[in-house]
């Protein structure tokens, strides 16, 4: 009560007439961020439901946090399994944090600034859909992606991918993958999907900070190669749990269930989209083993790379797919469908993902369309059949 009556006391300096009336936009986004908003609708047909964009977004987070987690610990696990290093769990998690954090935080100052500033030109309200990006984007990236890299990335995937558009809502790519395709053709060595940075070799003490570096020579680090890359090299434990180099949300089969379990649960993300994503991907596979005399598995590309994060947090963004019930069937199922052609049949890029995504985001308006229109037709034939 006496944070609200503090923020009711210096409302007025920030609302039309006040002396700060300028940065009314950035007042009102974090006020609704503390408070849910007291605005109503007084006219026109409405819907009484307490879920918000707001609660959608948080609940999206919270369904990141166990990969983002376990992640975090998987960090620290590779580099101390590839130098050798007998560390404790705090010391393991330690390391993963002081690599993870610069990542987050550069994602959400650079994202969150575009955002506030573009509000305040507009005139406009600061939308929450970027808390969502700013915490997948750390996720689906190189941990060893130099910062710089990640702040034009960030800044071209809001203003060119979302804010030239309309921002929140209006976007029809999904724009924590525009950043990382943004990485991926301007850095390709940085962002080669079948190998990731392992670490140098830092010591810590046992509160998990750095201290100084064994040795005369500093190792900056090697390239651990993915599942993607040698899929024999990793048994099916290891991928499942998640024990294993790649992005850091992208490793954990069972944190991402945990995930999409929240967002099923909740009815935030489509659980058609996932199955058909997933049903796309075993039959491509399928086909394609009968074809590649070297394709593993079918069920295997659901476990290796990000094809599972992205059929669970990115194929089923809402404002980017389908949003016909027969139109999300179709649009997950090609999703999976291509993510695995291009790893069958493109042995320069060994992921195919990401692309498959914003491909089939650039066709979900198309896709609902005809879905639409053959729905129209079906129902003209059966009223004249009736007639």
């Amino acid at each position: 009560m006496n944070l609200r009556n503090i923020v009711d006391k210096i409302k007025p300096t920030f609302e039309e007439g006040g002396k700060l009336a300028w940065l009314h936009s950035t007042f009102d986004a974090f006020e609704t961020f503390m408070f849910v908003p007291n605005t109503v609708t007084r006219k026109g047909s409405h819907i009484r439901d307490c879920v918000d964009i707001k609660r959608v977004m948080i609940i999206m987070v919270l369904a990141l946090v166990p990969a983002f987690l376990f992640g975090t610990w998987n960090i620290g696990y590779q580099h101390a399994n590839a130098f050798g290093l007998d560390w404790n769990f705090w010391q393991i998690c330690g390391y993963g944090l002081v690599k993870i954090l610069p990542l987050v935080l550069v994602t959400y100052i650079v994202g969150l600034g575009i955002e506030f500033a573009s509000a305040q030109i507009r005139g406009h309200e600061v939308n929450e859909g970027y808390l969502v990006t700013g915490f997948i984007l750390p996720l689906i990236v190189p941990v060893d992606v130099p910062l710089w890299m990640l702040a034009v990335a960030t800044a071209f995937a809001v203003i060119i991918g979302k804010e030239v558009f309309g921002g929140t809502g209006m976007n029809f790519w999904n724009p924590a993958l525009i950043a990382r395709a943004f990485l991926f053709f301007s850095y390709p060595s940085r962002m080669s999907g079948d190998s990731v940075w392992v670490g140098g070799v830092q010591r810590f003490n046992d509160c998990g900070t750095a201290f100084a570096t064994g040795g005369n020579a500093l190792v900056d680090g090697f390239s651990g190669a993915t599942p993607l890359a040698n899929p024999s090299g990793y048994s099916v434990v290891d991928m499942i749990i998640g024990t294993i180099p790649g992005s850091v949300g992208e490793t954990s089969v069972i944190a991402i269930l945990l995930g999409a379990a929240i967002l099923i649960f909740t009815g935030v993300a489509s659980w058609k989209i996932m199955v058909a994503s997933v049903a796309g991907g075993l039959l491509i596979g399928w086909l394609g083993g009968m074809v590649v005399t070297d394709a593993v598995p079918c069920w295997q590309h659901l476990i290796m790379g990000g094809f599972l994060f992205g059929s669970v947090f990115m194929a089923t963004d809402p404002v980017t797919a389908a949003q016909t019930e027969c139109g999300k069937w179709i649009y997950g199922f090609l999703v999976g469908a291509l993510a695995v052609i291009v790893r069958l049949f493109n042995p320069g890029y060994a992921e195919g993902m990401m692309l498959a995504i914003l491909l089939m985001n650039t066709f979900a308006p198309l896709i609902d369309h005809c879905v639409i229109e053959c729905s129209i037709k079906r129902q003209a034939k059966k009223a004249a059949r009736l007639a």
